[in-house]
């Protein structure tokens, strides 16, 4: 018999003994299972691949595994009938093993689960932590780390999770608690959330999807599909809907989101803003939203000098300031801490990382651009590249971002497995730029090939820009071994031309340390 789960909203709910099945076993689909032992939960683990660390670890925990093979529901699976699924981000929602459960007992994400449970640790009132939730097709790691840092400023207790790296069924069972938690979700784990009028639980304090663009559709199955997901991050909420004037996708969604009493629509963009939004005035970031005179005046946030100090000049960076501040100033951060909080962040490596300059040419490592908007953002940063690209493109057409950039492109290095749809972009819409393809096929030396053919074709003023438009795993472990690998790739280039160069790798100081788990 199935236990009604209507009741399980707290972690001091009955949980002893359901029957879960927690589908993959990375890290989130590991901190489920640990998490629903730790309630007393029966728990089987169903996963193609395990390394031995999580093998072992299910042992210590009693949860149970099996392994499947080409998705075929295992009998092991059958017999635990579970009365819950908790789905891992990573599995498409027509996996056999999904569709198999869904006509038989209803699939959460980790984020449901995590909601209902966030009471384990409360603040000092007793209440457990508030959550903003972050998403967005480009920008959401950055501006969940600002955020996060603007919120430590303001003297709250305050943590990044979620898609950023760290599950949020860590942060909500952290001992030390938390006053706030700044959750980047990806729109594989939105697509399990429920909307209000589902009966989603998920409440946050302030939300924002930073953008909208082609991506994920090989996943997803539809723009639709993707877009749809991507706008359950503004249901149920409470004080700030936070979305981007410059992409009316974004404004849509929040028309549509069904939010609670009082809510309001805050607006951001780098033109001057009207009442309840943010945006810049002469060379100012400006609050015109959490004020009572926003009709009248402004409060002044941080300057644009402030922003070129901490390496968030760029266009795209400038708008995640004003999302993350929008965010923060719904939390009853003051202006003040903002400024403080913008002044000693520093980007995070593999964005738009300087790599190093010699000769007149910056060589620039952008690996975490894995799609089109991305790659757009970066390149429009720059008047003069050698674009360096390709991988896997998702499903995602690129010949509108080929199309794009002619006017500022020197060259083109393409690399990846899946480079097909690049090549015929550039036949098509730019027959006249050079293009080199990178024929290695073992992942060591791809990136030195890359940056011999790039430094081939670059002159004194140009930018060498790795913003593949893809993502990595056809030749690396992800995109933060791709951007590694060409950073090295660099300095051995430069350091065997001799003196003159300047700039550091991704082991430089210059990523923002999160606010400690």
């Amino acid at each position: 018999m199935s236990r009604d789960l209507a009741d399980l909203t707290s972690w001091h709910a009955d949980w002893n003994g359901l029957r879960v099945a927690v589908l993959g076993l990375g890290v989130t689909g590991f901190a489920a299972a640990d998490t629903l032992a730790e309630l007393g939960a029966e728990v089987l683990v169903v996963a193609d691949t395990a390394s031995d660390e999580h093998l072992a670890m299910l042992e210590v925990i009693g949860a149970r595994f099996v392994r499947t093979e080409s998705g075929a529901v295992p009998p092991e699976l059958v017999e635990h009938d579970p009365e819950l699924v908790i789905a891992s981000p990573g599995y498409h929602p027509d996996h056999p093993l999904l569709l198999w459960a869904g006509e038989e007992c209803p699939i959460w994400g980790d984020i449901e689960l995590a909601w209902r449970l966030r009471d384990k640790v409360t603040r000092a009132d007793g209440t457990p932590a508030e959550w903003i939730l972050i998403t967005g097709t480009n920008g959401k790691t950055t501006t969940t780390q600002l955020t996060a840092t603007m919120l430590v400023s303001g003297g709250l207790r305050a943590a990044p999770c979620g898609n950023i790296g760290v599950p949020v069924l860590d942060a909500i069972r952290d001992p030390s608690g938390f006053d706030v938690l700044v959750v980047e979700l990806s729109s594989y784990q939105l697509h399990w959330l429920r909307r209000a009028a589902e009966g989603g639980v998920v409440a946050p304090l302030a939300s924002v999807c930073l953008n909208l663009a082609d991506d994920h559709y090989d996943w997803h199955g539809s723009a639709e599909a993707y877009r749809d997901a991507k706008a359950k991050v503004y249901e149920n909420t409470r004080v700030a809907c936070v979305y981007n004037r410059a992409d009316e996708a974004t404004r849509l969604m929040v028309e549509e989101a069904e939010v609670q009493e009082g809510a309001r629509a805050i607006g951001f963009g780098t033109d001057v803003p009207g009442p309840s939004e943010l945006g810049i005035v002469e060379d100012i970031l400006v609050d015109r939203a959490f004020l009572e005179e926003r009709r009248h005046s402004a409060l002044e946030l941080a300057t644009l000098d402030d922003l070129r100090a901490s390496g968030l000049a760029a266009p795209h960076s400038v708008q995640n300031v004003l999302a993350a501040a929008a965010l923060a100033r719904a939390a009853d951060v003051a202006p003040a801490d903002i400024q403080d909080a913008v002044r000693a962040f520093r980007v995070d490596a593999h964005r738009t990382q300087v790599v190093a300059e010699a000769s007149g040419i910056v060589w620039v490592d952008d690996s975490k651009a894995t799609n089109a908007h991305a790659a757009d953002a970066a390149l429009r940063a720059y008047a003069s590249v050698v674009w360096i690209a390709g991988g896997q493109l998702k499903g995602v057409d690129p010949a509108p971002l080929v199309q794009a950039h002619l006017t500022r492109l020197r060259a083109v290095v393409l690399v990846g497995a899946d480079r097909d749809g690049l090549r015929a972009a550039f036949a098509r819409h730019a027959p006249g730029v050079p293009l080199i393809e990178v024929e290695e096929p073992e992942t060591e030396r791809v990136m030195p090939a890359a940056v011999r053919a790039a430094a081939s074709l670059a002159q004194p003023g140009d930018v060498v820009l790795l913003a593949p438009t893809a993502a990595s795993f056809d030749q690396f472990t992800g995109y933060v071994d791709r951007g590694e690998r060409f950073a090295a790739a660099v300095r051995e280039h430069l350091g065997s031309k001799g003196p003159g160069t300047r700039g550091g790798g991704a082991d430089d100081d210059d990523a923002t340390p999160a606010p400690p788990l």
